[in-house]
């Protein structure tokens, strides 16, 4: 049980690696916001962003809509992960003893 608690972001990460593995399966059906601007008959006027990494959740290059799809859901998991990974080192406590700047505790014997 202590691996378990030790290691929970490794058991997320592949769950969102497997959820990333399944999006080829996803309802092709548009989400509720552009379905409303559908609907509404405003879809037309919207503006394309002003850069996309990944345009469409496809990665380009690759023929395979559905590969093209499993590469980007792997790809944006990773980077998110990494990302949040790389924030949580830079702000987790250190337990290796003070930080420069940090008093010392006095000890209480």
């Amino acid at each position: 049980m202590d691996t378990l608690k030790k290691h929970w972001w490794l058991i997320g990460l592949l769950l969102a690696l497997g959820v990333a593995l399944l999006s080829p399966l996803a309802s092709p059906h548009p989400d509720g916001l552009e379905r409303v601007a559908e609907d509404a008959g405003f879809l037309d006027k919207a503006q394309d962003a002003p850069y996309q990494v990944i345009p469409d959740y496809a990665f380009p290059g690759i023929e395979n809509e559905a590969l093209a799809t499993i590469v980007a859901g792997l790809i944006g998991t990773a980077l998110l992960f990494g990302l949040g990974y790389g924030l949580a080192w830079l702000l987790r406590r250190r337990e290796d003893g003070p930080t420069a700047g940090e008093p010392q505790a006095a000890d209480a014997s």
